[in-house]
C-alpha cells in the first residue's frame, strides 16, 4: 500500500478529519446511484414500496456492502460483521426513530407480515450463525445468499400488488422521471465510484484511528463505521418523510437491513471466511431486541408514532454507550 494510505503514519486529528472526509464521498456517492436507480425502476411502473425494499435499499446498502467486503478481504473480521450490525442498528433506531420524531409513519399489514418477518426471521438467523461461534463461514453464507434470492424472486413476482400508503408529495414526484436513461446511468456508475473509494479510505482511517486511542475495532465498527455507512439510508428516508413518500422511506431501512443481513454478510461469509470478538454478542443481541421492538410498533395503530421514535433513538444512544464502555484493547 503506498505510504500515503497507510493512514497509521497519520495523527489521530488527521484520520478523524479522513473519516468524516469519506462519509461525505460515501454518503454522496451513494445519493446518486439511488437516484439514478430509483429512475430507472420507476419507468416500468414498479411500486414505491417495491421500488425502497430492493433499488433504493440496495443502493444505500451499497457502502456497507464496499466496508465489509473490503474489511473482509483485509482480515478485519470485526468491522466487517460490525459495521452491519451497527448499521441496522442505527438504522432502526436513529434513523427511523428520529424520522418518526419529524413525522409520524404510517405503516401497513403487508410491511410487517412480509417484509417484516423476513427481517425478524434475518436477524434471529444471524445471531444463530455467528452468535454461538463467533465466525461466519461460507456454508453460512451460500444459505444467506439463497435466502436472499428467495425474498427478491418473490418481491419481483408480486412487484405490482402491493398495499400502498396515501402520499402527500402529488404528482410533482415524478417530474425526475423525465431524465434521459444515459443521465441515470452516470449517476449510477459514478456513484459507485464514490462509494467503492470512500469505503476504502473510511476503513483504513477509522482502523487508524480506533487503535491509536486504544479502542478495539468491534467497537469502532458498530459506531463511527457503522453511522458513517448509514448516511445514504438516512438522506434517503428524511427526504422520503418530509416529501410524504412514507413507502420509499420505511421500506428503504426494512429491505437495507435485509439486504445487510443477507446479502452483504453472505457474500462475505463465501468470500472470505470471518471471526469476531466475543463483544459482539452483546451487540447481535441489542439488534434482536431493536429489530421485533421496531416490528411491534409496526402494529400499534399501523404507525410509528413520535413517542415510539423517541424510544428508538433512546435505545439506540443506550446501546453506544453500552458499547463504548465494555471495550476492550485490540487483539
Amino acid at each position: 500500500m503506498p505510504e500515503l494510505l497507510t493512514f497509521e503514519n497519520y495523527s489521530p486529528a488527521i484520520n478523524a478529519v479522513v473519516v468524516v472526509v469519506s462519509i461525505l464521498v460515501v454518503g454522496f456517492g451513494a445519493s446518486g446511484m439511488v437516484e439514478g436507480a430509483a429512475r430507472i425502476a420507476k419507468r416500468f411502473g414498479v411500486s414505491e414500496l417495491i421500488i425502497g425494499l430492493t433499488v433504493v435499499a440496495f443502493g444505500t446498502s451499497a457502502p456497507e456492502f464496499a466496508v465489509t467486503l473490503y474489511s473482509a478481504f483485509e482480515g478485519k473480521g470485526d468491522i466487517s460483521v460490525g459495521n452491519i450490525v451497527g448499521s441496522n442498528i442505527f438504522n432502526l433506531g436513529f434513523i427511523l426513530g428520529g424520522c418518526a420524531l419529524v413525522r409520524a409513519i404510517p405503516t401497513t399489514r403487508k410491511m410487517l407480515q412480509r417484509d417484516g418477518a423476513v427481517l425478524g426471521g434475518s436477524t434471529l438467523l444471524i445471531l444463530a450463525l455467528v452468535g454461538v461461534d463467533l465466525r461466519l463461514d461460507r456454508h453460512d453464507g451460500i444459505l444467506l445468499v439463497i435466502l436472499l434470492v428467495v425474498y427478491l424472486a418473490y418481491l419481483f413476482r408480486n412487484r405490482y400488488d402491493s398495499q400502498t400508503i396515501a402520499s402527500e408529495s402529488g404528482a410533482g414526484g415524478d417530474a425526475a422521471v423525465n431524465k434521459t436513461l444515459v443521465h441515470d446511468v452516470i449517476f449510477l456508475v459514478v456513484g459507485m465510484l464514490g462509494i467503492v473509494v470512500g469505503a476504502f479510505i473510511m476503513v483504513e482511517s477509522a482502523t487508524a484511528l480506533a487503535r491509536s486511542m486504544g479502542i478495539s475495532d468491534w467497537v469502532i465498527a458498530v459506531t463511527i463505521v457503522a453511522a458513517g455507512t448509514s448516511a445514504p439510508e438516512f438522506a434517503t428516508s428524511l427526504a422520503g418523510v418530509l416529501k410524504g413518500r412514507y413507502e420509499i422511506s420505511a421500506g428503504n431501512l426494512i429491505g437495507s437491513d435485509i439486504f445487510n443481513l443477507l446479502g452483504v454478510l453472505g457474500v462475505a461469509g463465501i468470500l472470505q471466511p470471518l471471526e469476531i470478538q466475543h463483544e459482539a454478542r452483546m451487540s447481535l443481541y441489542a439488534l434482536c431486541v431493536m429489530v421485533f421492538l421496531v416490528l411491534y410498533f409496526i402494529k400499534t395503530g399501523w404507525k410509528i408514532s413520535r413517542i415510539e421514535g423517541g424510544i428508538l433513538v433512546l435505545i439506540a444512544l443506550l446501546r453506544w454507550v453500552v458499547d463504548f464502555s465494555q471495550q476492550v484493547p485490540p487483539r
